[in-house]
């Protein structure tokens, strides 16, 4: 009790120079920051209405970035250093709150965040919005790996989704000998030397038995087994299971083919289903969803989590407002809102996916419910970019040909050791 007086009391006199102006003195504007929304449907302007509405005199301005992660960070590191007050609320990738927390560009939302506030909300996503002893982010949209597949395609052949990736090579040769058709590729994966490498890098380490940390902190611990897996990546391309552009291959760049009908498997996210299952998709009713394969002899497969979280920029002028639509938008309406149809985003919320208006809307949130509590996050740790960093061009190189697995390994681990040698 008396550490949370005095943590009320610190609050205070930090925010004592950004308090929000007296009653009557104006309407006020907050702005949001936030990705790109992709799909067919953005619940954003829709949601910012309805809580002016709840508010007023609070107007809101929506400030969209780039889709992509690497691009959004490097906005958000330049203006946060630069210690900017203009932009109040942020949407923030999941790997980025601890590397944001500690470097103080974050409201603590602990004084007004309770645990029965984050209780409904998937347990990986409460555990990447907190850090140390705060609570950095409300939990909004949760990603996991998955893995999609023609489930025409494989159930005319009389196969079922594959367990293991070696399973997997051989089915999709099979369906391209049997189909005839030159277009037709095996599996989509990102390989761009991009945050998604190392994510996709990650879950074949996890399938084949390893990780990129052990549990004592060692930096690839089984070197053999983590050599094996990028080589496996690197042989698919080799062997034409994967065309060498997914080398330079993103999200929508994987996911747009396999939505054309040319490929038998693609490993995407959640919010790719709905635009899989849009009125004139060519592959509507035809699309399988499935656990990502483990390797043959290592562990069952398992989806990288991700996702974005709700955070309040500590500069704010408006951190009463701010904290606020962060709270209004991770609430039980603010998630119903993104699992409403035509909206390619799944909530953090667990209990929506077995909702029956989500579900109708969303036909895939049971299954996505239960592979999103069989993920596994990527390391959690303030340095997380600063690996994945040291890490995208080593894997690169390997999944390219242009160093062996293990060279590229091994240079990498050194790396990883005396830069984190030197931050412990």
């Amino acid at each position: 009790m008396i550490r949370r007086a005095g943590l009320l009391l610190a609050l205070a006199a930090l925010l004592g120079g950004c308090a929000e102006p007296p009653a009557g003195s104006g309407p006020i504007t907050i702005v949001f920051k936030h990705a790109k929304i992709l799909g067919s449907l953005d619940p954003i302007p829709g949601l910012l209405r309805e809580f002016e509405r709840r508010h007023p005199g609070v107007t809101v301005r929506s400030e969209p970035l780039s889709w992509t992660s690497d691009e959004q960070h490097q906005f958000y590191v330049i203006n946060l250093d630069g210690r900017t007050p203009s932009f109040d609320v942020l949407l923030l990738d999941v790997i980025w709150v601890p590397e944001f927390a500690q470097a103080g560009w974050l409201l603590d939302l602990s004084p007004w965040v309770m645990p029965e506030e984050l209780a409904p909300h998937f347990p990986a996503a409460v555990a990447a919005a907190t850090w140390g002893h705060g609570v950095w982010g409300m939990p909004w949209n949760m990603n996991v790996g998955v893995l999609y597949y023609r489930s025409d395609l494989l159930a005319k052949y009389g196969m079922t989704a594959p367990r293991t990736w070696e399973a997997l090579v051989e089915q999709a040769a099979r369906v391209r000998a049997g189909e005839r058709d030159p277009r037709l590729d095996g599996v989509l994966w990102q390989g761009k030397q991009y945050e998604g490498l190392v994510v996709n890098t990650l879950e074949h380490f996890w399938a084949s038995g390893t990780s990129l940390l052990g549990d004592d902190g060692r930096v690839l611990p089984d070197p053999e087994r983590a050599a094996a897996a990028l080589g496996f990546m690197r042989g698919l391309v080799e062997r034409g299971v994967s065309p060498g552009w997914v080398t330079a291959g993103d999200e929508e760049l994987t996911r747009r083919p396999f939505g054309d009908g040319r490929a038998v498997f693609v490993r995407s996210w959640p919010y790719a289903l709905d635009l899989f299952e849009t009125p004139d998709s060519p592959v509507r009713g035809r699309v399988g969803i499935a656990a990502l394969p483990g390797h043959a002899g290592g562990a069952a497969g398992a989806g990288a989590t991700g996702g974005f979280h709700l955070a309040v920029n500590r500069r704010t002028r408006h951190p009463d407002a701010a904290i606020a639509l962060v709270r209004f938008l991770a609430s039980d309406y603010g998630q119903r809102a993104i699992a409403a149809p035509g909206v390619a985003l799944y909530p953090t919320r667990a209990a929506l996916y077995h909702d029956a208006a989500a579900v109708r809307a969303h036909p895939g949130m049971p299954r996505f419910h239960d592979l999103a509590l069989a993920a596994r996050p990527r390391p959690v740790t303030p340095y997380y970019l600063m690996m994945s960093t040291t890490l995208q061009p080593e894997f690169s190189a390997a999944v390219v040909g242009v160093k062996r697995p293990e060279q590229a390994l091994a240079y990498a681990r050194r790396r990883l050791e005396y830069m984190l040698s030197g931050l412990r």
